[in-house]
């Protein structure tokens, strides 16, 4: 496992939804949009709530293998964008963008593409057009699909 991730940041269904909604009203501006491509699988809620808020009908996937729970492997292309060339007119959306790594893909298959996050780490940042929340580089978002309930340490017993 990786050590370079020393912080945990627990985010709830609830607040998933407000900072999609959020990102949805920011996005507004920057559309019409002609679709969104969903980034799997962690952009898949996202998206959903985004599109909802946006009346987005049409909907495809890039499908991106590069983490193994907290270690960043090499992008693997699972499947590509069937739905349009260079991405103009359209709206990428991930759950965030760490290293950039699965941005820097995506990136190339859609160029002219809208990308959004919900959450940005400095390292991807300058990879997306939009996000709502920063977090900082070594810090490891605990998604609401990616925990159970459970005793949590205090935050002064984490940092030992």
């Amino acid at each position: 496992m990786s050590d370079k991730y020393h912080l945990d940041f627990p985010v709830s269904w609830d607040e998933l939804h407000r900072n999609a909604r959020a990102l949805a009203w920011r996005l507004a501006e920057a559309g019409p949009f002609k679709g969104i491509v969903a980034i799997t699988r962690g952009g898949l809620v996202p998206a959903a709530i985004i599109a909802r808020e946006l009346e987005i009908r049409l909907i495809d996937t890039a499908c991106v293998s590069s983490y193994e729970h907290k270690d960043l492997g090499e992008s693997l292309i699972l499947k590509e964008v069937v739905a349009t060339d260079d991405g103009e007119g359209w709206l990428i959306i991930d759950d965030l963008v760490d290293t950039g790594t699965t941005a820097r893909v995506v990136r190339e298959m859609l160029p002219k593409a809208h990308f959004a996050t919900v959450y940005a780490k400095p390292a991807g940042r300058p990879m997306v057009d939009s996000f709502i929340t920063e977090v900082s580089q070594d810090t490891w978002i605990l998604f609401p699909w990616d925990v159970e309930p459970a005793y949590a340490k205090p935050i002064k017993d984490r940092r030992k």
